[in-house]
């Protein structure tokens, strides 16, 4: 008789359990469905390595594999503007990206800083010459990074607030893309592994800085994506690849398994 009163008292809770869940997701998406959302930034918002790319975005390279189309894919919002770009720096985004912005926008996304740091250059030249020379030139964007960029970034920052001061921002950092100590046999040696990792590291901290300054959410990737770096068993990023422009760049896993749950967490 006990056990029986204790399973029918289980029940009730366990039921009552599962509906209260199942409201709170009816809320949540109905939440999701109300929202105006706006993606903005570079290559990594506009899906660049995930492919394939809408052919109306032109060198923009936007996929319908990229975070921002697969977290409206999954939540209906009554709007969705993506006007992430491939390339893009800072300027690029307050000159010809914000005009989907708007008072009545209620979620705006954000990759942006890589590229004013020089990261393509980085790369090539990490790839291209000496040890010496790739430290050097990681350094030289470690210093951008502490001197010119913070004013570029509170210049986005400022623009997206005026536009659209109801709205809730994320800003999304970069992955770490090595793993040290890992499976290449060739490429870069250690040193430079290690500093580029630690340039990400120190760009991340600089956009979780100046987002939270500026009353936004940043959204950190590298723990996602650790154990799915490059010179891991299962890698979410591209190395040297062809096209070359997909280089160190989020593969469609590294999109929905790392940057999605990143962004969504956030939200």
């Amino acid at each position: 008789m006990k056990l029986s009163r204790f399973a029918a008292f289980s029940s009730t809770l366990l039921l009552g359990a599962v509906l209260a869940f199942t409201g709170a997701g009816q809320a949540q998406a109905a939440e999701a469905a109300a929202l105006d959302y706006v993606a903005l930034g570079d290559s990594y918002s506009s899906g660049l390595g995930a492919g394939p790319y809408d052919s109306a975005s032109g060198n923009c390279k936007r996929s319908s594999k990229a975070y921002p189309s697969l977290w409206a894919a999954a939540n209906s919002p009554s709007s969705f503007a993506f006007a992430a770009c491939s390339g893009a720096r800072t300027g690029d985004v307050t000159g010809s990206q914000l005009g989907p912005v708007n008072s009545g926008t209620d979620l705006v996304s954000l990759t942006v800083g890589g590229n004013d740091a020089g990261f393509a250059d980085v790369m090539t030249t990490c790839v291209l010459q000496s040890e010496a020379s790739c430290v050097a030139r990681v350094n030289t964007a470690r210093a951008y990074v502490d001197n010119t960029l913070p004013g570029q970034l509170d210049t986005v920052y400022n623009a997206i607030s005026a536009k659209a001061p109801a709205a809730e921002v994320v800003i999304i950092g970069y992955p770490r893309f090595y793993q040290l100590n890992g499976t290449c046999v060739v490429g870069l040696t250690e040193v430079e592994r290690r500093a580029i990792n630690g340039a990400a590291d120190h760009l991340n901290t600089l956009l979780a800085k100046r987002a939270a300054d500026h009353g936004y959410r940043f959204a950190d990737v590298t723990g996602p994506f650790t154990g799915h770096e490059i010179c891991s068993p299962s890698t979410w990023l591209h190395s040297v690849t062809f096209p070359i422009g997909e280089s160190y760049h989020p593969t469609a896993q590294g999109q929905s398994g790392g940057y999605l749950p990143a962004f969504s967490s956030a939200v």
